[in-house]
């Protein structure tokens, strides 16, 4: 249901399941009292917030961003729309995964294999503790 018109969207084509799930939602999410809703769209920004932080720090933000952008699209159709998008993307890159040829999965391996060797050999010789003493 859009914000401005009040009507019901129509269902996209290849949406992703949780877009459809939380537009069933949005009805009786935009019942709830005004205080509510205020604290929800507060705690949507927050995740948010905390997800794009996570992106330059350590943490799992493309775990974070789209809870983040589930509790906004709730409130607002910009969330919804990128919530879409980034879904979508997903599992894009996840097919495009899974569709990796031998070859690939091996190079991938070996890359990873290479950056801890790398990672242990800079610790090795510049004296990193592994442990904080």
């Amino acid at each position: 249901m859009t914000a401005a018109t009040g009507r019901e969207r129509p269902e996209r084509p290849g949406e992703p399941k949780l877009v459809r799930k939380l537009r069933a939602r949005q009805a009786e999410h935009k019942r709830r009292s005004r205080l509510y809703r205020i604290a929800f769209v507060a705690v949507g920004i927050v995740v948010l917030a905390a997800g794009v932080a996570m992106l330059a720090l350590p943490g799992p933000a493309f775990v974070v961003i789209p809870i983040g952008l589930a509790i906004l699209s709730l409130e607002f159709s910009w969330a919804e729309r990128l919530l879409g998008k980034a879904l979508m993307k997903g599992e894009e890159a996840r097919q495009k995964a899974s569709a990796a040829g031998p070859a690939q999965k091996a190079l991938s391996a070996l890359a990873v294999v290479c950056a801890l060797t790398a990672a242990v050999a800079a610790a090795v010789v510049w004296d990193i503790p592994f442990l904080p003493v």
